[in-house]
């Protein structure tokens, strides 16, 4: 192995024998096919729907602005974080990229008092963190901009990260962490879906007990499959009889539709993406194998979904903008939306809050969402005058 293939080991480069070539060994790079990338990996159609699920998930909640113990109302910034698109936008991208490349960054728009107005999202990709050795704080450049957290003047910027690992100015997302995996469910994806047009399995065997050189093998393979001794063209080939002789027997090679799917590959990759992302089975819209789903046992996933997963998301989502409001305010997300259960069990839960004591009518209407009550029709009524009374 020479000084130049072993540069290209180390490298990552594949390398091809080839005997017809003058070199005997080649240095080729790795296909672009399968270069694990943001873009490339939401292909995958498992990942796209986790990714999803994670963007619909935050993007549907509310935010609400808290002193304390109470609710405040909330400051323009929260109401509509990024002024050029929707709350629920704004969320949206954030989750995916915090899902994708394992950061987000935020650059912080003021007013000429220093007063922030604005949050305009940041490509993860175009920003790169990097560690002041004297200081030790970490600048981000961005478009040839040097962005500071804290500096209003230079451009304040807020970095959300989904996994923050010692001595490591980036957030490790899940595509990085499981990049094997991933490839491996994208070749698998390819080689699937090039089985027919490209793969090099025969539709059936042609057998003889009888000896044949390599010229009668080649003369029958091709009249089997229409070709006219007279014409020297091949010829359509129908559907009708075929007759065989010197002792051939034709058998054609019977492949299960499941293997021809690779279903079992498929089930697997959705259950190790799933398990990457921290998704519920029912919510990938999977079947897990051995694993009956009931009502009860699907509510605790989701449950579980929201506590173990979301989390990690709407978390760094409420500390990055409680940072940008003044102090002593926090942001929290409304989850009560997530755990809802059906309408019946609802009001039965309501009905014992009542009883109970430690619930009123005008709170269960407003934890429903409906409109107050008038105090007359919160009233018992009262008697009806009639001819005995």
């Amino acid at each position: 192995m020479g000084i130049m293939t072993r540069a290209a080991a180390l490298l990552g480069f594949a390398i091809r024998s080839d005997e017809s070539a003058a070199v005997p060994e080649s240095i080729m790079p790795p296909s672009r096919a399968h270069v694990l990338t943001s873009e490339t990996a939401m292909r995958i159609s498992t990942v796209y729907r986790a990714v999803e699920v994670l963007a619909i998930g935050v993007s549907q909640l509310g935010l609400d602005q808290w002193r304390g113990d109470r609710r405040t109302p909330a400051a323009a910034i929260i109401v509509k974080p990024d002024t050029g698109t929707h709350r629920a936008a704004f969320l949206e991208r954030t989750v995916v990229a915090l899902a994708l490349d394992g950061n987000a960054y935020w650059r912080i728009l003021r007013d000429p008092k220093g007063n922030p107005v604005s949050l305009q999202e940041l490509n993860p990709a175009e920003v790169s963190p990097v560690a002041d050795r004297e200081t030790g704080k970490v600048v981000f450049h961005w478009r040839g901009l040097r962005l500071t957290p804290g500096d209003r003047l230079a451009g304040d910027v807020v970095h959300l990260q989904k996994l923050r690992i010692p001595g490591r100015e980036k957030g490790l997302g899940p595509i990085e962490a499981a990049r094997a995996e991933l490839t491996g469910a994208m070749q698998a994806r390819d080689y699937a879906s090039s089985w027919f047009e490209d793969g090099d399995v025969p539709s059936g065997i042609l057998a003889t007990d009888q000896v044949i050189n390599a010229d009668q093998a080649q003369l029958t393979k091709k009249l089997w499959a229409g070709w006219n001794p007279e014409t020297e063209e091949y010829e359509p080939v129908g559907h009708g009889v075929r007759v065989l002789g010197a002792g051939f027997k034709y058998d054609a090679l019977q492949i299960k539709p499941a293997d021809l799917q690779f279903l079992e590959t498929q089930q697997f990759n959705t259950t190790q993406i799933a398990r990457l992302f921290g998704t519920p089975a029912s919510l990938m819209l999977a079947v897990v194998e051995g694993n009956s789903q009931s009502y009860s046992n699907v509510e605790q996933d989701w449950i579980a979904f929201t506590r173990f997963t979301l989390m990690a998301y709407l978390r760094e989502i409420e500390e990055a903008l409680s940072s940008v409001i003044p102090y002593g305010t926090t942001v929290r997300f409304n989850v009560d939306a997530l755990h809802r259960s059906d309408t019946l069990t609802r009001y039965q839960a309501h009905q014992v809050g009542i009883t109970a004591g430690f619930l009123t009518i005008p709170e269960v209407r407003a934890i429903e969402g409906l409109d107050p009550l008038e105090q007359t029709e919160l009233s018992a009524p009262a008697p009806q005058e009639g001819p005995y009374a």
